[in-house]
């Protein structure tokens, strides 16, 4: 199995024990090795009384592409520290996507940068977590 399909297997694995991302309407739009790309039209229940997106489903959509990256490898792993800082407000119709990427992994722990746009590219906000892994795998067959 190739690291392209390993990442695959083990999104595919995620996803559908994944309710909240799916119910939020998010897409998996590529995952990669240390790598994701997530994507979700705000909705008219995620607009607070500012008539924005609600920061908790900005978050929560950068929290996904963050998972979807770091287990990539066949090892199960979680967020060990997440920290999110709002750019500019989303608004209700707009598109976004949040593009992870591996920054450094050694042994359990690993951090991961997220970076949350709109549709024409706008950066909405930056997203940085540390993981943990667990010590399990996805699939015990595999080396």
């Amino acid at each position: 199995m190739t690291p392209d399909e390993l990442a695959r297997a083990c999104a595919d694995a995620m996803w559908g024990d994944d309710p909240a991302s799916r119910s939020l309407g998010m897409a998996l739009d590529h995952v990669g090795p240390g790598a994701s790309r997530l994507s979700m039209a705000v909705r008219e229940d995620m607009v607070n009384g500012h008539g924005m997106c609600h920061g908790g489903f900005i978050f929560t959509l950068a929290d996904s592409a963050f998972a979807f990256a770091c287990n990539t490898y066949n090892e199960r792993v979680v967020a060990q520290h997440c920290a999110v800082t709002y750019i500019r407000p989303a608004r209700l119709g707009m598109r976004l996507t949040a593009s992870a990427q591996e920054r450094s992994r050694a042994g359990r722990s690993g951090i991961y940068d997220v970076t949350v746009t709109s549709d024409d590219g706008t950066v909405i906000a930056e997203f940085r977590g540390n993981s943990r892994g667990l010590g399990s795998k996805f699939f015990e067959d595999l080396a």
